[in-house]
């Protein structure tokens, strides 16, 4: 198989995005064009609207909604062409340009339009319910907005007058956004010098290397990550720290009782569900420590070190071309629904992906819906590990979604991201059961159940952890003050060794590599949410491994539906109950089967 750099893979080197299906073809100038066009509808909109919502009935409201989704349209059109050329290259001064340009006009028709969810949320809730309950019994007129509204009223307690917000707005641009926009600039930028590489190499490909099976390898890239991350390491402490206060501010103005009570507002869940998910995953996480046990016998280890904790449990490092993870994904996918094998083709014959690692590219991997008129993207960083297969299997799974829930139109796209995750983990689930089922090598079938207790752990264990370590820096920034770039290390260290308890021994230099990770500068509190997306993907693929084929109608039925039901609505198509607390106990008792099994094939293959 070719190797995680070889540029022969043609299939690789094609895999490269189309921006201009975002613009019809108009190129930059179209952005501008769009921008305006939305402005100068969004300037209408508040003449005709502003101070009028009141008389409003089910008829003219939906006529309302329509204007505002075609002025979200043009909008998110531009929006995104800005967003996704910079991710593509983040050091090319004009890209940022054209994204700071985009974010300045975004702004203007954000304060244009403030008025209408201000008004909408401050009207009485029997003159609300008059307008949706019209719809309700005489027609299908607001189906495309009605959940939208109703999520909109969720937010009048935290809604502060309309001056107040207007200089929020703004001031957000110069303020929490640009430092966002450093950060993605600065991690982009880091180049990790590698002992056996003549030149410097991107982070997510020194990262990659941390699977290696020498363990003298994975020390000596964990160490270059370490001085990589050290040069900037103050500038990003502070950076954090800004919008450490900056939050806690915004969350003082709007009375928010906690910082993470806006997030959950957003992923319309109550702080309790939340509580008994993070109690759950961190009951269980003796699940993580007796894996990480039982790899340090497998690697003839006393115990294991941070960077030993992707090591590849075999000998031989398998690579996979990019164009054999294309087949295998998409057949994958084919196999469980023809449907959505081929949207899964889609994103394949088209120019919807972008595989290749390049300098200046934004590191990890996503997929964005711009809007539902245009075809969902998928960003990848492709270095040929198994792992990248997956990858690729989970960044489709939230394609799928998109297209799918597209027909629900701009107000119902998105989920909460509590079920953001639900299709993606699902997908990847599929492509490693076929995986497993195909492999009757002991020491194969150990490596891919490695390779899946990992992902869980990374998805649930982690990702749990890296929300106490959030809680712990939010709770102590707004007690103290700033924090030092030392004490944020010794925080996130903190809460990696309540996970991992005496099964892991954590370096020194391991304390800074909290300062890479974007979720916790650009969207705070979101961490959580793959764990809910993990643990309710598992338990609807526990009901598929029951139901088989029954299953699938239910399950696309759920993705079509996008956001245009509460969360427990939504699970509820799929027979889930997400208002039950012991719901999360039966996705972990999953990842307890598959950590039987990876113990199973480890004796197999005389391994301890």
């Amino acid at each position: 198989m070719a190797s995680a750099q070889e540029p022969a893979d043609g299939a690789l080197e094609r895999a490269i995005w189309d921006l201009e299906p975002l613009l019809d073809g108009d190129g930059e100038g179209g952005v501008e064009r769009r921008l305006q066009e939305a402005l100068e509808r969004a300037r209408a909109f508040a003449q005709t609207y502003a101070g009028n919502l009141d008389g409003l009935d089910h008829v003219s409201l939906a006529q309302a909604m329509r204007e505002l989704a075609g002025i979200y349209e043009l909008a998110g059109r531009a929006g995104a062409y800005a967003a996704l050329r910079f991710s593509l290259d983040t050091a090319d001064p004009k890209n940022g340009a054209m994204l700071q340009r985009v974010q300045e006009r975004e702004t203007e028709l954000e304060t244009t339009l403030l008025f209408f969810e201000l008004e909408w949320a401050a009207l009485p809730d029997e003159r609300v319910e008059q307008m949706l309950a019209g719809h309700e019994l005489r027609g299908q007129d607001l189906d495309f907005c009605a959940h939208h509204l109703r999520k909109v009223r969720r937010y009048r307690d935290h809604m502060l007058s309309e001056p107040e917000e207007r200089v929020l707005a703004e001031k957000a641009l110069t303020g929490a956004n640009a430092w966002v926009r450093l950060f993605e600039e600065l991690t982009s930028a880091i180049e990790v010098q590698l002992p056996d590489e003549p030149s410097t190499v991107a982070l997510d490909v020194a990262l990659s290397r941390l699977s290696s099976p020498t363990r003298e390898t994975r020390q000596t890239c964990a160490e270059a990550v370490t001085a990589a991350l050290a040069p900037g390491l103050r500038t990003r402490a502070f950076l954090f720290n800004t919008l450490l206060a900056d939050k806690a501010t915004d969350d003082r103005l709007r009375r928010y009782p906690h910082w993470l009570a806006s997030r959950n507002l957003a992923n319309e869940v109550d702080d309790a569900s939340v509580g008994a998910l993070v109690e759950a995953v961190v009951r269980r996480y003796e699940l993580p420590r007796r894996w990480y046990r039982l790899k340090a016998r497998m690697l003839n280890l006393e115990r294991l070190a941070d960077y030993d904790r992707m090591a590849a449990v075999t000998e031989d490092e398998l690579t996979i071309p990019y164009a054999e993870a294309k087949e295998i994904v998409r057949d994958c996918y084919a196999q469980f629904s023809e449907e959505l094998g081929a949207v899964v083709d889609g994103f394949f014959s088209g120019a919807w992906i972008d595989a290749r690692v390049r300098p200046g590219k934004r590191g990890g991997a996503f997929c964005a819906a711009a809007v539902p008129t245009v075809h969902p993207y998928v960003l990848l960083n492709y270095t040929a590990r198994r792992r990248d297969v997956l990858t690729l299997a989970h960044e489709l799974g939230h394609g799928v979604h998109f297209a799918l829930a597209a027909e629900q139109g701009i107000f119902h796209q998105h989920t909460p991201l509590t079920l953001a995750e639900t299709a993606s983990v699902f997908g990847e689930t599929i492509v490693f059961a076929r995986l497993l089922a195909e492999d009757d090598s002991p020491a194969s079938r150990l490596a891919l159940l490695a390779e899946n207790i990992e992902g869980a752990i990374a998805t649930v264990f982690r990702q749990v952890a890296m929300n106490r370590f959030e809680h712990l820096v939010h709770t102590e920034r707004r007690q103290v003050g700033e924090l030092s770039s030392e004490r944020l290390g010794e925080l996130w260290h903190e809460s990696q060794r309540e996970m991992l308890g005496d099964s892991v021994e954590l370096t020194d230099g391991y304390r800074s590599w909290w300062s890479y990770i974007p979720h916790f500068i650009g969207t705070p509190g979101y961490v959580y949410a793959y764990a809910y997306g993990q643990l309710l993907a598992l338990s609807v693929y526990q009901l598929y491994e029951q139901e088989g084929e029954a299953l699938v109608p239910r399950y696309l039925e759920m993705l079509r539906r996008g956001g245009s039901l509460r969360p427990e609505e939504l699970g509820a198509i799929v027979g889930v109950d997400l208002a039950d607390p012991s719901f999360w106990d039966a996705g972990l008792d999953l990842v307890e089967v598959r950590l039987k099994e990876a113990e199973a094939a480890a004796a197999a293959a005389s391994r301890l």
